[in-house]
């Protein structure tokens, strides 16, 4: 434990991959179970903005959770890479824009904005921001 002053303290734990894998898998049930609770008690008929906001954010997160653990036991155990660190990362990395990418596309499904010119668009433009993110950790 970091102790700043006699009022703040930072209180630290050494995160093992099974403490990650653990952590990761009960959040994103958390996730899902907040998703489908959202599904199943907001009408989108008569919800406002907020009723949009908790389901596309509930699902974001879920999305997010199983693809990052998804990715990295497809990276650790079929791929048998190493460096479970750089493998988490990496995993964590690709999962946000998949999900970004699945979120924006039943966005812009919703509002009849979903073409196959606006969905190559997304992707061109989440691929661009990949080849950023790869370049500016390598630097």
């Amino acid at each position: 434990m970091l102790r700043f002053s006699k009022y703040f303290s930072i209180i630290y734990f050494d995160m093992t991959l099974k403490k990650y894998l653990i952590t990761m898998a009960i959040t994103t049930l958390v996730c899902w179970a907040c998703w489908l609770f959202v599904v199943f008690t907001i009408s989108p008929e008569i919800t406002n903005w907020i009723g949009f906001l908790l389901f596309y954010s509930s699902l974001f997160l879920a999305l997010i959770g199983t693809s990052a653990l998804l990715g990295f036991l497809v990276r650790f155990v079929a791929l048998k890479q190493h460096l479970a660190f750089r493998l988490v990362k990496e995993a964590f990395r690709q999962s946000f824009l998949f999900a970004a990418l699945i979120i924006v596309s039943l966005i812009l499904l919703s509002q009849n904005l979903f073409t196959w010119l606006n969905l190559l668009f997304l992707v061109a433009g989440l691929s661009v921001l990949e080849f950023f993110l790869l370049s500016y950790e390598k630097n």
